[in-house]
């Protein structure tokens, strides 16, 4: 019981969906030159629940090194077991701290994190009704699994240099409009499923992407852009008949199926539980959108992609620890599902693509570069991130 109080007394978090500063998309004939062929948180006292509930009998136990507590899903893994493939079923901890009485931990995790769980996700207001949260939650676990790709290798013929300058050219887009960036989060999803199963030429990749950027506004925004506004974005290249006409493939392709679990819900529930401070789920966030921008991010689950980031923002922030702090981090820990070796060779690439950004001043590293974001881009260790990580030792 003491612990459940130590998790209650802290510090409230920033707003996490506060928007950034308005950046201005760039003209036509910028993305075609870059896209050429080829080459509150108020905590309260809160009792927790007697039961464990389902998640009891999920959990699996600890070694004798750490806690290791993985989430197996009901409905199987649709992900393949190739070997770029990092849908992994194993479990691993985020935890890089020793914990003292750890064993003695193990056997609250399940109750603690449903209480955790359903408190943060009331405060993020991801919920409305505090008793499906849980639910909700385990939910989410189960259908991530559809959010990743057996492979990451992209249709011709396009390149990871191509799709790159694309979702960079969406995130803009995205601030442009004021949308969430749940909203972007789902746009760059549909927007890989469409490139999967919709052959279009390199020279229509922006009208699908504009498409699958306003499909995704339909789902998770109150107002939308007129579809003349939409055109003249994209220089008037296209006419709105060609606008509409795509969005109606790309729906029937799809199946008029918008659903997907976003790694910033992950993100934002993980960071909550585990009392980061604001900076570091700043350029968690960061990251996380940095990894849009990475081709070979898409067969990550959301949850290891948002695990990742949190772990790499730690790292590189080095915020001092505190006994409540790396508690609540082993409870949050805990949600995670994946092999260490994943982890590590997300944060990788996640080190690497802020170091792309710090270089060339991306407008992903603008944006997180305001006060309001607290400057997270402008961080110098990003300038070599690699530096804090240790080695792959399987690749």
């Amino acid at each position: 019981m003491a612990i459940v109080t130590g998790f209650c007394d802290s510090k409230p978090l920033l707003d996490l969906h506060n928007k950034t500063e308005e950046q201005c998309p760039p003209l036509r004939a910028a993305w075609e030159n870059a896209c050429r062929p080829k080459d509150h948180w108020q905590a309260q006292e809160e009792e927790p629940r007697g039961s464990e509930g389902p998640w009891a009998r999920r959990l699996q136990r600890s070694t004798d090194d750490d806690i290791i507590v993985g989430f197996p899903s009901d409905g199987g893994q649709t992900c393949s077991d190739d070997a770029d493939n990092a849908c992994v079923t194993g479990a691993m901890l985020l935890n890089p701290h020793d914990f003292q009485g750890l064993h003695s931990l193990q056997a609250l995790i399940p109750s603690l994190l449903q209480h955790e769980v359903e408190t943060a996700m009331e405060k993020l207001t991801m919920i409305h009704d505090r008793n499906y949260a849980w639910d909700i939650f385990l939910d989410m676990m189960r259908n991530q699994f559809q959010s990743c790709f057996p492979s990451a290798e992209l249709p011709q013929p396009y390149t990871d240099t191509t799709y790159a300058v694309l979702v960079d050219w969406l995130i803009q887009v995205n601030d442009l409009f004021h949308f969430q960036d749940e909203t972007l989060c789902l746009a760059v999803h549909l927007l890989n499923h469409s490139l999967r199963q919709i052959k279009v030429s390199t020279s229509k990749l922006q009208l699908i992407a504009v498409v699958c950027l306003f499909l995704a506004a339909k789902k998770e925004e109150t107002q939308l852009p007129e579809v003349s506004e939409l055109c003249y974005l994209m220089d008037n290249t296209y006419t709105k008949h060609q606008l509409l006409r795509m969005e109606r493939r790309v729906l029937i392709t799809l199946h008029f199926d918008l659903s997907h679990c976003s790694p910033l819900n992950f993100l934002l529930l993980s960071a909550a539980i585990a009392r980061c401070s604001a900076k570091v789920v700043w350029m968690a966030r960061y990251l996380l959108t940095l990894s849009l921008m990475e081709s070979q991010c898409v067969v990550f689950l959301p949850v290891q992609l948002a695990g990742a980031a949190l772990c790499l923002a730690r790292r590189v922030l080095q915020e001092p620890p505190t006994p409540e702090g790396e508690t609540a981090w082993c409870v949050a820990s805990s949600i995670y599902v994946g092999s260490e070796d994943t982890l590590l060779r997300i944060m990788h690439i996640l080190a690497e693509a802020a170091a792309k950004a710090y270089s060339r001043e991306a407008p992903s590293f603008i944006k997180f570069s305001s006060r309001e974001t607290m400057h997270v881009s402008n961080h110098p260790i990003l300038q070599n991130a690699l530096c804090v990580l240790p080695p792959v030792l399987h690749t």
